[in-house]
């Protein structure tokens, strides 16, 4: 049984405080199939998210689940399943495929011939067992539906919350997803609760919960529902909620609610009033729901690694499946490279000793050193700018890594972490990939201008280095992914983090002394270009650059210690990040 006890939801501060629900106080027992209506704005929505704990804002009252209070003892993974008004679920994956994943991360592992058993049944239960081969981004809405319900449906939850679920579907799918959702409601005792627009199948629910205005204005059988509203019918029901206001609404309510809904020995049964002229009220006794067989039990659910394990796999098939992106990242982890090394061709040009006047007059050294000076300094530019312009390079394909990568699937990933997915190892999930790309690019840079160009010192430290700088710029965009609402947003911030790299580094033009130590700790392509022109020391060209460049150079090991902990904060910053609970 789920009973709402007084529950009042308010939101802003100050002096903006305003309630979205007042005083909400209703009971669905066992095998219920109950619908939320109401005008929209009114709460029907926001109510769903309370019974989850992702409602913003300040409750009171108490949400009482099979006896507990949900403010205590909140419910585990197994229990509840919430299904969203838009289809969430992965586009390169199929049916089948998506089914199997939510399974692997909700429930605790099983063997392949009794996963694939499992998934198949779950398919069969909601209509969609001939389309288990079939990708997301070809289904129809009503189908979309069904795969949101067949993926809540895996941990074989007690209570199934539907947020209009029937939004926008063509009246074949709606009858569909409605008989379905009923005979959901007919197994394992499970309280299906759907929140809903439409009154064309209101028959078929066990009760009707009327919202108005964030209070409750009648919460009974649906037969007597146009009668409490005094409406023609169903579809006058809302005109009808606009003859009072919310405050008076609910005060009819609670004056007649007793009347409408009581429990007996285990039964749920319902009092119909009738209102003759003067106002008086009588109340036959009508049987709402037959007695539901008891809850399934809780289902264990997998652990860490393994939920790590299956995030890892699922990103690496949609990565491969993506033609898009896996073009995009060809492009760029075989075009920068080939950019950076179009200054350098040839190789790089030698710098001619002086004679040290060895037989030259005093103009002819003049000339001579005048020239040393002139072809030092374009030498050395050309060294520090390839190094930079690889940093550089590196950071952008760090932004590109994972600016929108938590963002583009927030929505996917906070319907998984209420079904129990833990923000650890999703993190480690998306650091691994990441961290793959990361290789792939850096190593594939650093080699291609090192033999190309035949740049000069130790590959090996400069291999780490420019693998530091791509990692360091990915784990922050991973940050800013996390906390950003949208995947533009996230992508545009980390292009900004792109853009002040250069000019804030101080490779080009060396920055006052204040700002540098000011902002020099936040900018990675400082750390690794500095990094790496320390690998050139006991080579000529190392002289060379520092006759050249303004901004000294940070010591090796510093640079490697500095861009590690860019690593691990954005790291961890994406973690926070996504701890917050935000389904929207």
């Amino acid at each position: 049984m789920l009973d709402l006890k007084e529950v009042t939801l308010f939101i802003g501060t100050g002096e903006d405080v305003r309630p979205l629900l007042s005083d909400v106080s209703v009971s669905f027992p066992k095998g219920h199939f109950g619908a939320i209506i109401g005008p929209s704005g009114c709460g029907k929505s926001t109510m769903l998210k309370v019974i989850t704990g992702i409602a913003p804002g300040e409750e009171e009252g108490s949400i009482v689940w099979n006896g507990r209070d949900v403010a205590e003892e909140d419910f585990s993974p197994s229990e509840i399943g919430y299904v969203p008004q838009f289809s969430i679920a992965h586009e390169e994956l199929t049916v089948r495929e998506c089914v199997s994943y939510a399974m692997r991360l909700r429930v605790r592992r099983m063997h392949s011939k009794a996963l694939e058993e499992a998934v198949g049944n779950v398919l069969e239960e909601v209509g969609m067992a001939g389309f288990d081969d079939r990708l997301v981004s070809v289904l129809s809405g009503g189908q979309r539906r069904r795969l949101a319900l067949a993926m809540e449906l895996v941990s074989k939850p007690a209570m199934l919350l539907c947020d209009e679920v029937t939004s926008g579907l063509d009246p074949q799918s709606e009858d569909e997803i409605v008989h379905l959702l009923h005979g959901l409601s007919r197994t394992e005792g499970r309280v299906v609760l759907s929140v809903t627009h439409s009154l064309r199948h209101v028959e078929l629910y066990d009760s009707v919960l009327v919202l108005y205005e964030g209070v409750v204005a009648y919460h009974g059988p649906p037969q007597f529902l146009t009668h409490y509203f005094r409406a023609g019918d169903a579809q006058d029901l809302y005109k009808q909620l606009e003859v009072r206001s919310g405050k008076e609404w609910a005060q009819s309510w609670k004056k007649h609610r007793q009347a409408f809904a009581e429990t007996r020995g285990g039964r749920d049964l319902v009092k119909a009033v009738t209102f003759d002229s003067a106002g008086a009220e009588s109340a036959p006794t009508v049987e709402i729901k037959p007695d539901a067989p008891p809850d399934s039990s809780s289902l264990p659910g997998p652990g860490a690694i393994s939920q790590f394990l299956t995030l890892l796999s699922r990103r690496m098939k949609i990565f491969f499946r993506n033609r898009a992106q896996l073009a995009l990242q060809l492009g760029l982890i075989f075009g920068f490279p080939v950019l950076v090394a179009t200054f350098a061709w040839n190789g790089l040009p030698t710098v001619k000793n002086l004679s040290m006047g060895l037989g030259l007059d005093v103009v002819q050294q003049l000339v001579e050193a005048k020239e040393f000076l002139i072809q030092s300094s374009k030498v050395g530019s050309l060294v520090s700018g390839i190094v930079m312009f690889q940093v550089v390079l590196l950071t952008l394909m760090g932004a590109n890594n994972s600016g929108r990568e938590i963002a583009a699937e927030r929505l996917i990933f906070e319907k998984e972490k209420l079904a129990g997915l833990r923000p650890l190892s999703y993190v480690a999930g998306k650091a691994v990939f990441l961290g793959l790309l990361v290789l792939a690019q850096s190593l594939w840079m650093g080699l291609f201008v090192h033999y190309v160009c035949g740049f000069p010192g130790d590959l090996a430290p400069q291999l780490v280095f420019l693998i530091l700088v791509n990692a360091a710029m990915t784990s922050v965009c991973l940050a800013v992914s996390s906390f950003l609402g949208s995947a533009e947003q996230a992508s545009l911030v980390s292009i900004y983090l792109v853009g002040f790299q250069l000019p804030l580094s101080g490779a080009v033009l060396a920055l006052p002394d204040f700002l540098g130590v000011l902002v020099r700790p936040f900018i990675a392509a400082y750390w690794s270009w500095s990094g790496v022109l320390q690998t050139l020391k006991g080579e000529r060209y190392y002289d060379i650059v520092q006759m050249v460049v303004q901004t000294a150079l940070s010591p090796a090991g510093l640079c490697v210690w500095v861009l590690c902990s860019h690593i691990i904060i954005g790291l961890f910053a994406a973690w926070i990040g996504c701890q917050r609970r935000s389904l929207v």
